[in-house]
């Protein structure tokens, strides 16, 4: 346990793109520029809004606010649907930029990335990180378009830059170090730090902790067997500190895809159609990592707002797109009505070279190589340009949605 605060020179330098969505619309239609825009995954006015443009949120437009509640709030407020395409485009870009200061850069989201300057060359630290952050403005002000703007944030370790990253939005760039850590924490609330939300909250304050400052100041055991209950509260204790304790890449442990029902009043057999083309993407992604699966795992939850499960293990590993659905639709057999969202996933994942898959010879390998040789058709030539003829129907109301969380894909 490291109790003093991290004093060394910060060296951990966080990116954000501004309201990425929303900007990157307004990058590709000038005319957008300066007015309040929402992003939404489908063109009604009860869709969730996905991302607000500044002028939006102004007004107090918020992510996951109804459209048409943020229409009351915002009057002129332009409704988007989403275009994932533009937005894997400054994906891309972005990390092109960031790729030329290190060969180690780590993308949070879609719109989020840090490099870690004690990875990049000698040449490369002795330059400051600030002139850096500047220099990557002005490179995507450059490179991608005059509408882009991101916050910098500069700390000793992922969190510190990334709370930096958030102090001044749009367009900022901030720094912290041990020198101005007490007075950072000082102007804020416990649920502004990254990874405190209502429960963690909760947590703190039944042990007297309110504040950002009395969370850095309360002792480690208070944080491990009262407040966390587990590591984890070491890892606060360090963590507000400024030491590094995030650095590390989580294994996949499930690949999946939902959808809400484009369509209420749908019949069994078109939400089952729906839900065979779920399993073509989850499919898709899984071989994408290279990846098998054990278990499949369905859900649907209800216009009522109830939730229904079911889940199954093989007893062998598997891959293809029909292994997936067959396993999916026999479960969803038992699924209730009236289902507004379904789902799919795959779990107890393995690599592809598992020795039992050799077991059963050349009529697995030959669906391996069949299997395989339409992602490659379908990722040269354009998602689902090969796929089942019972999703045919499919393909128009089951868009692919943005990315929120996992880059791998990308």
């Amino acid at each position: 346990m490291r109790s003093e605060y991290n004093t060394e020179r910060p060296l951990v330098l966080h990116i954000d793109l501004n309201s990425c969505f929303a900007t990157v619309e307004q990058q590709s239609r000038p005319l957008l520029r300066g007015k309040p825009v929402a992003i939404v995954n489908r063109r009604t006015e009860k869709t969730a809004i996905v991302t607000a443009s500044y002028e939006a949120k102004k007004y107090g437009v918020k992510v996951g606010m109804k459209f048409r509640e943020a229409a009351q709030l915002c009057p002129g407020l332009i409704m988007l649907e989403s275009d994932p395409p533009k937005y894997r485009y400054v994906y891309h870009k972005l990390m092109d930029i960031m790729n030329d200061y290190s060969a180690h850069v780590r993308m949070k989201s879609i719109d989020e990335g840090v490099i870690d300057f004690h990875e990049a060359t000698a040449a490369m630290r002795d330059r400051d990180l600030q002139d850096i952050g500047y220099e990557i403005k002005q490179r995507l002000y450059d490179e991608v378009g005059e509408a882009m703007t991101c916050n910098v944030g500069i700390g000793p370790n992922r969190f510190l830059a990334k709370m930096a990253a958030g102090l001044h939005k749009p367009n900022g760039l901030d720094i912290i170090t041990h020198e101005n850590l007490r007075d950072i924490y000082a102007g804020l609330k416990l649920t502004d730090l990254t990874g405190i939300a209502g429960r963690n909250q909760k947590r703190l304050n039944a042990v007297g902790i309110y504040t950002p400052l009395e969370f850095l100041d309360a002792h480690a055991d208070v944080l491990h067997k009262m407040v966390f209950k587990s590591i984890c509260g070491d890892e606060w204790y360090e963590r507000l500190r400024g030491w590094e304790v995030d650095k590390r890449d989580h294994p996949l442990k499930t690949v999946g895809r939902q959808f809400v029902l484009d369509r209420f009043d749908l019949s069994p057999e078109e939400i089952v159609q729906r839900l065979h083309h779920l399993c073509e993407e989850v499919g898709a992604k899984l071989r994408s990592q290279k990846l098998l699966a054990r278990g499949v795992f369905v859900y649907a939850k209800t216009l009522d707002r109830r939730y229904w499960h079911a889940r199954r293990m093989a007893s062998m590993p598997f891959f293809s797109d029909t292994a997936i659905y067959q396993q999916a639709a026999e479960l969803f057999a038992q699924a209730p009505d009236a289902i507004r969202e379904i789902g799919v996933s795959c779990y107890e994942l393995s690599e592809d070279d598992d020795p039992q898959l050799r077991l059963f010879g050349d009529a697995l390998a030959r669906e391996q190589r069949l299997t395989y040789s339409i992602d490659t058709i379908n990722t040269r030539f354009g998602r689902r340009v090969i796929h089942s003829a019972d999703t045919l129907s499919t393909n128009q109301p089951i868009r692919q949605k943005i990315p929120f969380g996992s880059t791998r894909y990308l």
